[in-house]
């Protein structure tokens, strides 16, 4: 596999979370009382009950990665419906130009949208959209790693007593992974350090 240069390919993808009650889910107090603070958390009107239990929904983080750099640009937004992936890639893309990377291909999986005619008005004509074979992940690889690397990082390894904090726990863990963290991909450097643009104003790692 030849790795490609900055901004040559980047891969496009959607991770599902599971909301967290004020007070603190199940990981942290048990079904019991994690059950509870989901009873007790509102956010419009009574929560739906998925088997009996609330359901408070989902939170879904939508990821784009430079193959080269494994530089990642991530927002957590409420839904994966075609409009707001397409506004998501307009804004990935245009954080990518802001850094020096021009995109000339995106690869996405199969998912409806991914499919849709915004979305690859948004990408351009002069932009190649790749979707990965059905089945097959790995394809799309660069993006499935970072997403890994996140649970064993940060989601599975800490505890958070609200979405709120969670939220806020991404995106500090997000700027120490593209500046600070070492990377294999990257030859044991950050992420940022294989921009062809400049770091500037970056947040000391968390």
């Amino acid at each position: 596999y030849e790795r490609e240069a900055p901004g040559d390919l980047v891969h496009v993808d959607i991770k599902k979370l599971g909301r967290i009650p004020d007070g603190g889910g199940h990981r942290i107090h048990g079904r019991a009382q994690g059950g509870r603070n989901s009873s007790a958390h509102r956010e419009q009107g009574r929560p739906r009950k998925v088997h009996g239990r609330p359901n408070l929904g989902y939170a879904f983080l939508h990821h784009a990665v430079d193959d080269h750099s494994r530089y990642t640009y991530s927002e957590i937004l409420t839904d994966e419906k075609r409009e707001t992936a397409t506004a998501f890639m307009a804004r990935a893309l245009q954080h990518f130009t802001s850094i020096g990377v021009a995109t000339q291909r995106v690869m996405t999986d199969n998912g409806a949208c991914y499919r849709s005619g915004d979305f690859a008005r948004i990408v351009g004509r002069r932009t190649r959209h790749q979707k990965t074979k059905p089945y097959t992940p790995r394809h799309n690889g660069k993006v499935e790693r970072y997403q890994r690397i996140l649970a064993e990082e940060l989601l599975y390894a800490r505890e958070f007593e609200s979405e709120e904090a969670r939220d806020t726990a991404i995106g500090i863990w997000n700027i120490h992974y593209n500046y600070h963290r070492p990377h294999s991909g990257a030859g044991g450097h950050p992420p940022a350090s294989r921009l062809r643009a400049g770091v500037t104003n970056v947040w000391p790692s968390y």
